[in-house]
């Protein structure tokens, strides 16, 4: 208060909820060019919905392009898929959740996100069985393992923390593998004498 006269408070940083509000319009690059996000405040959330800022991360750091490229699967047929969309075809299907190869058919109508990843197309389930069995497995464990590594072997030029995380699985009745553990909450309960370990980049948590 300054001579009788109050001094109003000031206001404070914008609400998150006004500031993405007030966005309407966000432009992407993708494989298909530069595409603009327009924002629909009232319709509901969609699995697909953030997938073209993924694109966009996985064109400049050209992950997806060296992931494909790299990949030990080759065709023979000329009425074989593409390759590239036999790897975006699996790479949808995981985004989306899916655990089973039968799943990947809810996902063949998305006729836009496709052609954002430079595909022509969404292959069958089928056609993702036949080019996996296709690929050697000493070939493609090593392939895997390296697009893993390249994914975060960048980060580790700066100091992180490893965090190691066991899990044990319990097994119920006598099933094979399955010895005595010693959890003091369940005690005598049979579990695997090898448990899970995951290790993880503290902060990011980038699995190992």
């Amino acid at each position: 208060m300054k001579n009788g006269v109050s001094k109003p408070h000031q206001k404070g940083e914008p609400q998150k909820s006004l500031v993405a509000q007030s966005i309407n319009r966000v432009a992407v690059d993708t494989y298909k060019g530069r595409v603009h996000i327009d924002w629909d405040h009232n319709a509901p959330v969609t699995p697909f919905g953030q997938l073209a800022f993924f694109i966009e991360f996985l064109k400049i750091t050209e992950l997806f392009d060296d992931y494909v490229e790299r990949c030990p699967l080759t065709f023979t047929s000329n009425n074989a898929p593409n390759k590239r969309d036999v790897l975006g075809t699996i790479l949808f299907s995981v985004l989306a959740g899916h655990t089973r190869y039968s799943h990947m058919t809810t996902v063949r109508t998305d006729k836009v996100n496709p052609p954002l990843l430079g595909m022509e197309k969404i292959v069958s389930d089928d056609s993702v069985r036949r080019g996996l069995n296709k690929i050697p497995e000493e070939r493609g464990r090593d392939w895997l393992a390296e697009s893993l590594k390249k994914s975060y072997s960048d980060i580790l030029m700066i100091p992180w923390i490893c965090d190691v995380d066991t899990t044990v699985k319990c097994l119920y009745g006598h099933q094979e593998g399955s010895v005595v553990g010693y959890n003091p909450k369940k005690p005598g309960r049979p579990s695997h004498q090898y448990h899970y370990h995951s290790y993880m980049i503290s902060g990011i948590r980038m699995i190992l």
